[in-house]
């Protein structure tokens, strides 16, 4: 029993950029991280927030290892959510999905321009972006077309 506490209390713990994995997932209807914060509160009130998607991620362990879901915005990659687990929902229509189960804090990342794509993607801890430094995740984002283009240059 100790050492399995031992174990959630260590993956809870590990810093993101120590995962073996992480995916990343265009955030359709919010149009900024603080949008995404707002409505993920409204609907999912103080404690973890999900995400409901239809396939279920091979990779599971390397996922749940300290991964993050990387959030882009407008073509732009912003924010990161901690993975703490993923459930099996079955919907209304009788299929079976997966929830992915997040950790409540949305820490702004560095920008980094995305193309478009359907469904989420695995992210290499090497490819992902790094967390802004304290203080920088208050501060007005840049408008994303500005963002994409800084990025592009290596500016960002």
């Amino acid at each position: 029993m100790a050492a399995g506490l031992l174990t959630i209390l260590a993956r809870a713990y590990i810093p993101a950029m120590t995962a073996s994995l992480h995916m990343m997932k265009l955030c359709v209807g919010a149009q900024s991280p603080a949008d995404l914060e707002t409505w993920q509160r409204a609907r999912f009130g103080d404690g973890p927030t999900q995400h409901v998607t239809r396939m279920r991620p091979k990779r599971e362990a390397e996922l749940l290892a300290g991964g993050s879901i990387y959030w882009v915005f407008k073509g732009v990659m912003l924010a990161r959510q901690r993975l703490i687990a993923l459930e099996p929902r079955r919907g209304e229509d009788g299929i079976e999905r997966c929830a992915l189960i997040l950790d409540r804090e949305l820490v702004r990342v560095t920008g980094v321009p995305r193309r478009p794509f359907q469904g989420w993607r695995y992210l290499k801890p090497d490819d992902a972006p790094t967390d802004l430094p304290p203080g920088r995740e208050v501060e007005q984002p840049l408008p994303p077309k500005l963002a994409r283009e800084l990025a592009e240059m290596g500016l960002l």
